[in-house]
């Protein structure tokens, strides 16, 4: 699964090269907040992000690879697409989620389709968008639950201190009937120092140091199997621009 995993990264890179991509590592407290009962979480994630404008609307996706001892265990990613050939903030959003895992084979994909809001001031340091979708979950009636959902996302990006300082990040709330109280939550805030802000370092060497809080409720699965918990899962993080 590693050779796989990776020759995608590098094939999306490639395609993306004229965009501007970023590349992160995460270190997961995920083990010392919660011991024995995640033990079977990786601590180590890399995770390469890429979002692209263009006159029709933009791309983003994101690849979560989670590396263990012995390699990478897990890739999870994200791919979306909007379109939008008016002037309106509204925009058709097309949405598919998916990956593979080391210890039970490949995730159920997840496809999503509907509206988005999108909000930026006159210089994009502050962004905000809205999605209402229907959400159609592969396979879930095997699991107890049901293959249509609807999911609200909301995505924001915040730079400020003269860009010293990013303040991003998003939070899903969907509905799954296979999970106590139905409602699935998942956030991740991430908080950035930018170094090549600092005066007398490379503004051509855009890394970045900063954390990201994974927030969560019914998604983080323990070592008992259950996911209906409500999880706060902090990470130490860099990040390289490109």
């Amino acid at each position: 699964m590693n050779r796989y995993f990776f020759l995608l990264v590098t094939l999306l890179a490639a395609v993306t090269a004229d965009a501007q991509l970023n590349v992160q590592f995460h270190y997961d407290f995920g083990h010392d907040i919660y011991g024995s009962e995640l033990s079977n979480r990786p601590r180590m994630t890399a995770t390469v992000e890429d979002f692209t404008a263009d006159k029709w609307g933009s791309t983003y996706f994101f690849i979560d690879a989670d590396i263990a001892e012995h390699g990478v265990r897990s890739g999870y990613g994200e791919f979306s697409r909007e379109l939008r050939f008016w002037d309106a903030p509204f925009a058709a959003h097309l949405e598919i989620n998916g990956g593979l895992n080391a210890a039970s084979g490949s995730f159920d994909n997840a496809y999503l389709v509907g509206p988005a809001w999108n909000w930026h001031n006159g210089n994009f340091s502050k962004t905000f968008s809205v999605q209402l979708m229907y959400k159609y979950l592969a396979h879930k009636e095997h699991h107890g639950g049901s293959n249509h959902s609807v999911q609200l996302t909301e995505v924001w990006g915040l730079h400020f201190a003269t860009g010293l300082f990013t303040f991003s990040g998003y939070c899903d709330l969907w509905y799954d009937k296979g999970v106590s109280g139905n409602l699935v939550l998942s956030s991740e805030p991430q908080f950035w120092v930018n170094m090549w802000r600092l005066r007398g370092m490379d503004s051509d060497a855009k890394w970045s140091i900063g954390t990201e809080w994974e927030v969560s409720n019914n998604l983080v699965w323990p070592m008992d199997g259950i996911n209906n918990r409500f999880y706060v899962i902090p990470t130490l993080a860099m990040k390289w621009t490109f």
